[in-house]
């Protein structure tokens, strides 16, 4: 399962729910973020059904990504209850992206 993809138009919506939403900020051209994709999406697939998993585009976004003070990329947020409650700036290891979304399940 791949992380879904999420837009200015449907962030709001998607980070709502009643369960914890992870969203990676990523460009395309960037390097670190493309080397952080394929764990972002195996998190989507670990964490199926208890977390929602998306990743953000700043280029083709630029109004989420500007609302959240994104400066540097990749970084991952994690929202409970529609506020942001982790981050995590860079590339980082699967484990410690499981350890930070387990403390919030």
């Amino acid at each position: 399962m791949a992380a879904e993809t999420i837009t200015d138009d449907n962030f709001e919506t998607a980070v709502a729910g009643d369960k914890p939403v992870v969203v990676d900020f990523w460009a395309e051209w960037c390097g670190p973020c493309r080397q952080l994709g394929p764990t972002v999406d195996s998190l989507a697939t670990d964490y199926d059904g208890r977390v929602a998993v998306g990743k953000l585009n700043v280029d083709e976004n630029p109004e989420v990504a500007g609302r959240f003070s994104i400066r540097g990329i990749p970084t991952l947020l994690l929202f409970k209850d529609g506020e942001v409650v982790d981050t995590v700036v860079g590339v980082a290891e699967s484990a410690k992206l499981k350890q930070m979304i387990d403390k919030h399940l």
